[in-house]
């Protein structure tokens, strides 16, 4: 566990400490893309965080080849190298797109090549565990077949859910955390040594994303971009493909193959499908496809309609709506490890029921705000205090004529000031023209 931790850590590290440069290199490169009518952001924004993610990522396999236990993995399997060349490829497509906006279906076929990356250096599914069946060996296609679409789709699910600062990094965290603690389990309780190369990679991607998230949080400097949010979504699918289609389910339990299958379905269903360690990207990913191919357009086409959008709209601010997208990814997560273990426990099932009204309740928090009596107002947050006769006033023709005007005094005399040119691009952003006024944001 101290190796892992260990790994954790250094790509932790390396990936916050390069998240900064890359910052600046983007603005300087022009990876900064103006505000388009989906986007949830106000200032232009620099992306390719993925670069140091990246970096942090070949760092933490780096430092795993050389430590004691973990060299092994190295040693034994080819699949840490099967994921540095697919990582490696889908980085690079996520790069040019940062900075070019290359075709969607373009990238679709890049990602579908990385896919095919990994299967052939040996990273694909083997065999499927199907209930009342048994084990179920797949023929070379059937598992280059399936191994590539789980990647593709897992990639896409993460990309759809990037919309919100620190939101796809926290949820894939998440998920990460959740995976690693199933996969450790596997290695060390069981034995199962082909269990060891996804236990690395789910530390490692915790490491990647808890490096990028203190840069990505609300307000978030830096975006990663389509480099990032693809990688981690490949690396995600690159574990679950290593642990569920090759670790043979007789291998953990004895009796017939058919029994050890069915003691075994709580625990590889969430596993062959990584849609449901990451639920809550999987069904905003089908909810996005069916809503663009009903109205006749893309599926690739972009659209505010996104579940992180829909929170937005109904109330909830852009705090909250990501910690309630945490909230659910940790329930499905940390629900389906907890009933891998025990499966026969009713405390799990019970518990698992009343988070979810928990989180049914923080759904419709906006619709049943509290507001606090007159008496206690100073002692609250501003949206729980009454302010009725301020809402009325502002509501008045002449207030809003009156708030308009001092807003766009001090852009103009901003605007005035540096000539009307900016290095970002365009317009100056408003922010920035309101601290050369001397204004607060």
């Amino acid at each position: 566990m101290r190796e892992y931790l260990l790994t954790l850590c250094i790509t932790a590290a390396v990936t916050y400490l390069l998240t900064g440069p890359v910052r600046k290199f983007a603005i300087v490169a022009g990876a900064m893309p103006e505000i388009r009518a989906r986007d949830v952001h106000r200032e232009p924004t620099p992306r390719l965080g993925g670069i140091a993610m990246f970096f942090g990522l070949c760092a933490g396999l780096l430092v795993a080849d050389h430590l004691t236990n973990l060299n092994g993995v190295f040693e034994k399997s080819n699949e840490p190298r099967a994921l540095l060349s697919g990582a490696a490829l889908i980085w690079l497509i996520g790069v040019l797109d940062d900075k070019f906006e290359i075709d969607a279906l373009i990238k679709l076929g890049g990602q579908m090549i990385a896919a095919g990356v990994m299967v052939m250096q040996g990273l694909t599914i083997l065999w499927l565990p199907i209930p009342s069946v048994g084990t179920v060996a797949l023929t070379q296609w059937q598992g280059t077949l399936l191994t590539v679409a789980l990647v593709v789709i897992t990639i896409n699910a993460v990309n759809f859910v990037d919309g919100l600062d620190g939101l796809a990094s926290g949820m894939v965290c998440i998920a990460a955390a959740a995976f690693f603690m199933y996969a450790y389990r596997l290695w060390y309780s069981y034995g199962i040594e082909a269990a060891a190369p996804a236990t690395l990679f789910a530390a490692i991607l915790m490491g990647m994303c808890l490096g990028f998230l203190p840069h990505n949080m609300h307000p978030a400097r830096i975006f990663m971009g389509d480099s990032g949010s693809m990688l981690i979504g490949l690396v995600l699918a690159a574990g679950a493909i290593s642990i569920t289609g090759q670790v043979d389910p007789d291998s953990l339990f004895g009796g017939s193959q058919r029994q050890a299958v069915h003691q075994m379905v709580p625990v590889y269903i969430p596993l062959l499908l990584p849609l449901t360690i990451i639920a809550i990207p999987a069904a905003d990913l089908i909810l996005a496809i069916v809503r663009r191919t009903w109205r006749g357009q893309s599926p690739f086409a972009a659209d505010r309609g996104h579940l992180h959008h829909r929170l937005l709209e109904i109330g909830h601010s852009h705090s909250r709506a990501v910690l309630i997208m945490y909230f659910w990814s940790a329930l499905i997560a940390f629900g389906a490890l907890a009933y891998s273990v025990n499966s026969a426990s009713m405390w799990i099932v019970l518990g698992i029921v009343i988070l979810s009204a928990i989180g049914l309740l923080l759904l419709l928090l906006p619709r049943f705000a509290p507001r606090a009596p007159r008496w206690a107002e100073h002692f609250v947050p501003p949206r729980y205090r009454r302010r009725r006769a301020v809402a009325e006033s502002a509501s008045t023709p002449a207030h809003t004529a009156a708030v308009d005007e001092e807003e766009r005094a001090p852009v103009v005399a901003g605007v005035a000031g540096v000539n009307g040119a900016t290095a970002l691009g365009g317009a100056r952003p408003r922010f920035l023209d309101r601290r050369k006024a001397g204004t607060s944001r």
